[in-house]
This record gives C-alpha cells, sequence and structure tokens, in this order.
C-alpha cells in the first residue's frame, strides 16, 4: 500500500523496440535522459506489446494454416480465417463470441478477447499483414527483466508488472490488467481482519498488481501515446516469487463460464 503517497511517472520519449532489443537498457538509457535513477522497491509497469516484440512473438498471416473449425467460427465473428486460427492456436477454449470478438481462456489461464492478439501499433506489410502475439510466458518475462535490471544497477529490490487491456464481464469500457508479475504479491489477502467497525472481512482480496496495471494504463494511453513503460514509486509491496498466477479464477468459482 501507498507508504506517503502514490507517484506514476512515464518513461519517454521511448523508441520503437524491435526483436531482440535489450529492454533492460533501453530502459535505464530512457531513465538516465529523464535524469531518474531507480531506488530500491520501485515498479516498472511494462506493456505487454514491447515485451511480445523484443521476443518476436510476430505471427504473419500468410503463414498460418487454417482449419474446418476455424473457417466456421471466422464466418460467425466476421474475422479473417487466418486470425480466428491464430486465436484457436493460442487458446483452450472458446467461452463466448460474437461479431468482432472471440472470448477465450487463453492456454495461460486467463480469459481474454482474442486471445490478445492484437494489429494496433506494430508494422505490417499489407501484402502479408502481421499479428502480435502475447509473450511466451508472461511471468518468465517479468523475472528475466527483473533481473537484467537489479544486475545492472545494483539495486535488491526491483518490481515488474507487465500489463495489457481488457474489458470486463459487467463493465464497460477498458483497462488495464497485470498479465504477469515479478518481486511481489500480486493479490494481497485481506480476508479476516477487521474493517472500521471491527467486523471481520470474509472475502477480500486485492489485486494489487492489477490496480497498477489500471493506474499505469491512463499514462501509457491506447493509441499512438508511444508510452509503453510507467515507473510507479511509493508503494509498499510484500515481497513474493509466486508470480501472477493469484490473479486467475479458478473455474469452479468463476460465475460468468
Amino acid at each position: 500500500m501507498p507508504d506517503q503517497g502514490l507517484s506514476l511517472r512515464a518513461l519517454a520519449p521511448f523508441p520503437l523496440v524491435e526483436p531482440g532489443d535489450d529492454l533492460a537498457a533501453i530502459i535505464l538509457e530512457t531513465l538516465d535522459g529523464m535524469n531518474c535513477l531507480l531506488r530500491e522497491g520501485d515498479c516498472l509497469v511494462v506493456a505487454q506489446k514491447v515485451i511480445s516484440k523484443a521476443e518476436n512473438r510476430y505471427a504473419c498471416l500468410s503463414n498460418v494454416t487454417v482449419s474446418d473449425e476455424a473457417k466456421v467460427l471466422a464466418e460467425k465473428v466476421e474475422k479473417d480465417p487466418r486470425l480466428v486460427q491464430l486465436i484457436l492456436d493460442e487458446s483452450v477454449e472458446v467461452l463466448r463470441y460474437r461479431p468482432g470478438a472471440v472470448i477465450v481462456e487463453h492456454r495461460l489461464g486467463y480469459v481474454h478477447a482474442n486471445a490478445g492478439i492484437d494489429q494496433s501499433n506494430i508494422s505490417s506489410d499489407s501484402d502479408n499483414p502481421r499479428v502480435l502475439l502475447l509473450p511466451e510466458n508472461p511471468d518468465k518475462s517479468a523475472g528475466q527483466l527483473r533481473c537484467a535490471l537489479q544486475n545492472a544497477t545494483g539495486l535488491k529490490h526491483i518490481n515488474i508488472v507487465i500489463s495489457d487491456s481488457a474489458g470486463r464481464a459487467w463493465r464497460n469500457g477498458i483497462t488495464g490488467f497485470a498479465l504477469g508479475t515479478a518481486g511481489f504479491n500480486a493479490v494481497v489477502d485481506e480476508v479476516g481482519k477487521q474493517d472500521l467497525f471491527g467486523r471481520p472481512l470474509h472475502v477480500t482480496q486485492i489485486a494489487v498488481a492489477d490496480e497498477l496495471a489500471a493506474a499505469a494504463s491512463l499514462l501509457m494511453g491506447q493509441a499512438a501515446n508511444a508510452v509503453p513503460v510507467v515507473l510507479v514509486r511509493g508503494m509498499s509491496l510484500q515481497p513474493s516469487e509466486s508470480g501472477s498466477g493469484a490473479l486467475i479464477r479458478s473455474r469452479e468459482q468463476d460465475l460468468f463460464r
């Protein structure tokens, strides 16, 4: 939780990221250009897109072999059958669909529209369009970035959130949420604590990583903002190596499946 106050600062200007780029080095160079140094306990929220770009998670539609299942679903959702095939390849189950959207359980466990596959803010050849898939393992990516930053700076504890944006079952609009984390408890369990009047809390769990991602998303934007990394300072986070798995609700408890 915030100690004296919470500050968020966009890292800008931030260069376009290409496959194989050293994100830790780019982040530190950008911070240096801002006359800003990382401190112990800082948290960096990093957009999924730059992680995926650095990891070369591009897929060219011309290389996709389309199944009969994808062809049938593509007609129902009015999407390119090759894109639908990639959505199916990245998923374990199609949960809902309508024209323009396929809601799936991603192979990593979270429920996401179109398996998180994106075509915005990436360069592409009109004759051979490409799309960007989610990172292979966001928690691993977050952990590797964290280690690289700590090794480069000599700091002992930096926190990382890899963020994406999505809609919610009962609300309009999209918001940032955490795909991967490193360094801290993504969910803080307050069950058993007392409220102001001494009543024990029975179900309260705080999705700290999602709240950090949502806050950073306000600075990142969704269009041509070019702000993929936000420095969050002032949070007292619980150290943990558990990753982001606690954020995923089990099927047995998910009332919307």
